[in-house]
């Protein structure tokens, strides 16, 4: 009676949720093609909310025992099948397949698997909820869905029709659904497979681990070890393909346990699988809201005093600013919007200093939720290799790229890398994508594949000048700006969005304070050395950067005319006859992320000509390095040429509206409409 109760309690879900009017519209789909088949499969949307509410029963069963559940649901189909002959064809109970898609889980402790806590539990085939991020995955192949068994004793009864129907269940292999050693029930002689009736589903298999994970990848502390295992999650049927390698996704399924010779797997078998959306801050902290009103009358201050005393726990405030700008300009370029190629702020600095400034990048990659240091003993790009279930399907690895997705990947030093990954890296820069290519020889099924990926993340690299110059001191090389870049590809340098200099020796860095905090730090790491330090948190840029990286930005119509006139005057004074011209098409692109990544910075909406000027000295400070000054000719320290002092904001206000000015004039006398381009015209 309790039986009967449920089931009546699962048509009226049917009936009030639409479930009943889309299988019947399903079964039309079967009746009207008029093919007999051995698995009718039908996919029923279960929301657990609405069906709690309809009767609490039914819905612990679903949630808790979803075999069960799924067989209730058989029974009322097959009924409706009959009572209104939806489908002629069938003729068992058996040949229904129902699977219970729920739209989501409640958001209970119970319900969640966290990968970061042992043991799992796999033995009680229910409902789990986990998150985590696809790191590899197999590319698609198939499985048996569903099968039709005959008795092999032609005198026994049952050696036709549809009784012996075997479906795939949540957890099973494939020798589970279909193997040579099923007995009849009735005679016990074996049972053999009509396989014109075999139903063939696709198959994919991924893994995915926890986003804390990627903290082991980031440099950063961490005085408790933890222990991270990635998780293999089966896709089947409408569920392959949906997923991209390096995203985050929130996955529904029943965990269970894989054998496969002498290994057993804790696996999920997914049920749904929804990207994961991570909330966007609402605002900042009171401090950085203090000092961004305190900096309300100019478009440049709040940018420089945030580049003046950010990494204060690093380096002592007015070092290295130029760079340190540009790390949080490049930060606040990285989130998940839908982007363009431009949209990326790739950074390749060039550094006698290599300690401070990797101290500097790995302080600066923690400040982003998945920022990567990429570990020099593994590849930047995806690798392929086979399943590991010894299927023979290949299964592409994520690396360091694709799991910096919507972040920063930082490479470390880049002569330390092979002339070929040097050349995949420029490709990888110049069209944000990277295609694995799959030998069919090698991978079975004799058909070569090629699976391409978008690769969402910004680079970070850095040169280091003195070492690169031992390396190759009989090398000949002509010095064509300040600096000599004769050991770089020129494409893979034009392919950095931007190139930035720090020297030991360069204005942006007093020796003495470095010394001064290296010594107090090596004495007590825990001290707090500066005001700022204490004032600004870690914690707080975090919360400025999550908060930044999300503004949506719009150029006004003046900033637009500005980087176009810029780009044209300096295209065409960079141009010789021989060669053609030095900037590359890309460099628009730069320029607009620049002037984006700096109102950004600066907590706007709008681009405006204020931040074009910062772009267009950080950018033009990046060619006189590879190029030696041109009619724009800028000091070495154009962006902070003096100390930033509360006197010293006014008087650097000052200059860059002269600069503003100055860039003005060029673009009117080398511009479009100038009288050069009148006459080349």
């Amino acid at each position: 009676m309790s039986n009967l109760k449920l089931k009546e309690a699962a048509l009226i879900y049917l009936d009030r949720s639409g479930g009943l009017q889309t299988f019947i519209e399903d079964c039309k789909h079967y009746n009207d093609s008029k093919q007999s088949y051995a698995v009718y499969r039908f996919n029923i949307s279960i929301n657990p909310s609405d069906i709690v509410e309809l009767d609490a029963v039914l819905g612990n069963h679903i949630l808790h025992e979803p075999l069960k559940a799924a067989q209730l649901f058989q029974s009322v189909c097959f009924v409706a099948v009959k009572t209104l002959s939806l489908i002629e064809q069938l003729q068992t109970e058996t040949q229904i397949n129902i699977v219970l898609k729920l739209t989501h889980l409640p958001l209970l402790p119970s319900y969640g698997l966290d990968l970061c806590e042992f043991p799992f539990d796999y033995l009680s085939q229910r409902f789990y909820m986990v998150q985590g991020i696809i790191i590899a995955m197999t590319t698609v192949t198939k499985y048996t869905q569903g099968a039709r068994f005959l008795c092999s004793d032609e005198t026994c009864p049952l050696s036709e029709g549809f009784q012996y129907i075997r479906v795939h269940v949540p957890g099973a292999t494939e020798s589970t659904t279909v193997r040579n050693d099923f007995l009849c029930s009735l005679c016990t002689s074996p049972l053999r497979e009509d396989r014109k009736f075999r139903v063939l589903g696709d198959k994919q298999i991924a893994e995915i681990i926890t986003a804390k994970s990627l903290t082991a990848f980031q440099g950063c502390p961490n005085n408790q070890p933890i222990r991270f295992q990635s998780l293999t999650v089966f896709l089947r049927d409408e569920l392959s393909n949906k997923i991209k390698i390096g995203s985050e996704y929130i996955v529904v399924g029943i965990p269970t346990c894989v054998k496969n010779s002498s290994q057993t797997t804790i696996c999920i078998e997914a049920n749904s699988i929804n990207l994961y959306s991570p909330k966007v801050p609402s605002g900042i902290t009171d401090n950085f809201r203090y000092l961004l009103a305190l900096t309300s009358g100019s478009c440049w201050k709040f940018t420089a005093v945030l580049a003046n005393i950010f990494a204060s726990q690093i380096i002592p405030p007015r070092t290295y600013n130029v760079l340190k700008l540009c790390l949080l300009m490049s930060l606040v370029q990285t989130n998940d919007r839908n982007k363009e190629a431009g949209d990326y702020l790739d950074i390749l600095i060039v550094t006698s200093d290599t300690l401070l400034v990797d101290r500097l990048l790995n302080f600066s990659v923690c400040l982003v939720p998945r920022g990567i240091r990429h570990p020099a003993s593994s590849d930047i790009f995806p690798t392929l290799c086979r399943d590991k279930y010894g299927t023979g399907v290949p299964c592409i690895q994520a690396c360091s790229a694709l799991l910096a997705k919507d972040s920063i990947c930082y490479i470390g030093d880049l002569l330390s890398h092979k002339k070929e990954k040097l050349e995949l890296l420029q490709s990888v820069l110049e069209s944000r994508s990277i295609t694995v290519y799959i030998p069919g020889k090698k991978y079975g099924d004799g058909v070569d594949q090629q699976v391409t990926f978008s690769v969402q993340s910004s680079f970070w690299s850095f040169i280091d000048v003195d070492s690169s110059s031992k390396r190759h001191i009989h090398r000949n090389s002509t010095l064509i700006g300040q600096v000599d870049f004769s050991l770089i590809p020129p494409n893979l340098m034009d392919a950095f969005g931007l190139l930035v200099y720090c020297n030991e020796s360069s204005p942006g860095h007093p020796i003495l304070p470095s010394v001064q905090h290296s010594l107090k730090k090596a004495i007590d790491p825990k001290k707090v050395l500066y005001e700022a330090s204490q004032k600004f948190t870690e914690q707080d840029y975090e919360k400025l950067i999550a908060f930044a990286r999300n503004l949506p930005v719009e150029i006004s119509v003046e900033a637009e005319k500005m980087i176009h006139g810029y780009y044209l005057a300096s295209r065409r004074i960079r141009t010789d006859s021989i060669h053609g011209s030095k900037l590359s098409a890309s460099a628009l692109k730069s320029l607009v992320s620049l002037s984006e990544a700096h109102a950004r910075l600066s907590l706007r909406t709008k681009v405006l000509k204020e931040d074009v000027l910062i772009a267009v000295l950080l950018f033009e400070t990046s060619l006189t390095l590879k190029y030696g000054a041109a009619v724009f000719c800028l000091p070495p320290n154009a962006v902070f040429p003096f100390e930033l002092s509360s006197e010293d904001l006014e008087q650097r206000d000052v200059y860059l509206t002269q600069c503003q000015q100055q860039l003005q004039d060029f673009i009117a006398a080398y511009g479009p409409g100038s009288p050069i381009a009148t006459s080349e015209e």
